[in-house]
């Protein structure tokens, strides 16, 4: 095992993130296996530095693999992906030091296996396998991610008074800009000029319009935020995480665009900070890219509003007294009605809606 070479993974009730290996050596000892739960600061296994990987002793491997024998070793992240598609951990061949399977070997096997067969070849032919014997059931321990969520979103249906208003946005203006401003974006800025950017700056836009939307409920005071940190949802390799753009209101749209980009690549990865999910006063979840029409999206304790984006489809709508296509897209802001009232929330949509459509309002620093 070389230095920074992952260990293993550890698990939070918000973050999963590898450990690297401080020192090239190899893994003597597990204190704990998979699944056990470790306090901060805890150990839970022994290094012996200095060894090579090619002088390790056979069974120095067995704890790092988790398997017997001369399979291959499998880094604890590739046995994870492995594991959710259902595949061994024979299933992927490593690229990694001494053959070892990495999370990118894991996730281009996973890859392989649900490619489409090349064109003018014929899929194999196959028949349903007999169910085997046994359960008809599995259980499965609820990661520590997965628990803190379901407690948040009880949280939030339990503690706050909870309405959702909606609307719907002509997505012509945004789309047009995008097409005619996106090549020169892209040419100065380094990065792809996306639809959040615009959604991001229209709602920092609307929680100054409506500053109750940007509050908080503590006790019996509303706390006002005079600062706009805007959660983004996006999905990650444990579940749906809120990283944090922090003061969205000075951002210029392509800091936003690299920013979200970030979050998402590091996402995906599982290498996120525990700081940068913490502390936002608003979110946008955009359910659009899964193909949502529309939903009632869950605010994030303690927020007081949420902004949920669905897909863009082509509806006929009124134009000038003619019946036009247009890309509509439905909006969604559900909302702590303790504080927000509902003329403040249709407040807040039609400021968002005023934005979008006319993103010209919205200065573009191209």
């Amino acid at each position: 095992m070389r230095r920074e070479e992952g260990v293993l993974e550890i698990e939070t009730d918000k973050i999963s993130f590898e450990l690297p290996a401080p020192a090239d050596g190899v893994l003597a000892k597990l204190l704990k296996q998979a699944g056990e739960k470790a306090l901060v600061g805890e150990v839970v296994g022994y290094l012996e530095a200095g060894s090579s990987v090619e002088a390790s002793p056979a069974p120095a491997a067995k704890p790092e693999a988790g398997e017997p024998g001369d399979e291959p070793r499998v880094m604890p992240s590739a046995r994870r992906v492995l594991a959710e598609a259902g595949l061994p951990a024979t299933g992927a061949k490593g690229t990694g030091p001494g053959g070892r399977v990495l999370k990118e070997d894991a996730e281009r096997a996973v890859r392989d296996r649900v490619a489409p067969p090349a064109a003018g070849v014929a899929p194999p032919v196959s028949t349903p396998a007999p169910r085997p014997a046994g359960e008809r059931e599995e259980r499965m321990a609820m990661s520590p991610i997965r628990k803190r969520i379901a407690e948040r979103l009880l949280e939030a249906q339990s503690r706050a008074a909870l309405l959702t208003t909606f609307n719907e946005i002509d997505m012509s203006a945004v789309i047009a800009a995008r097409k005619d401003l996106g090549d020169r974006f892209r040419e100065k800025h380094g990065v792809k000029l996306g639809f959040m950017s615009f959604f991001v700056k229209a709602a920092v836009d609307a929680l100054k319009t409506v500053p109750q939307v940007n509050a908080r409920v503590e006790g019996e005071e509303i706390v006002f935020a005079n600062h706009y940190d805007v959660g983004i949802a996006v999905g990650g390799g444990r579940g749906l995480v809120v990283p944090v753009i922090r003061d969205a209101d000075r951002l210029s749209f392509a800091e936003v665009e690299k920013t979200i980009a970030d979050f998402a690549a590091r996402a995906e990865a599982n290498r996120l900070e525990l700081a940068e999910l913490t502390g936002g006063t608003f979110t946008i979840s955009n359910g659009g890219i899964y193909g949502s029409m529309l939903s009632t999206p869950i605010v994030n304790p303690p927020q007081s509003g949420i902004l949920g984006l669905h897909a863009i489809q082509d509806r006929p709508v009124g134009r000038d007294g003619q019946i036009v296509l247009r890309p509509m897209m439905y909006v969604a802001l559900t909302y702590d009605h303790r504080i927000v009232d509902g003329r403040e929330s249709v407040a807040f949509l039609r400021r968002v809606k005023d934005c979008i459509e006319d993103p010209a309002r919205m200065l573009l620093e191209i």
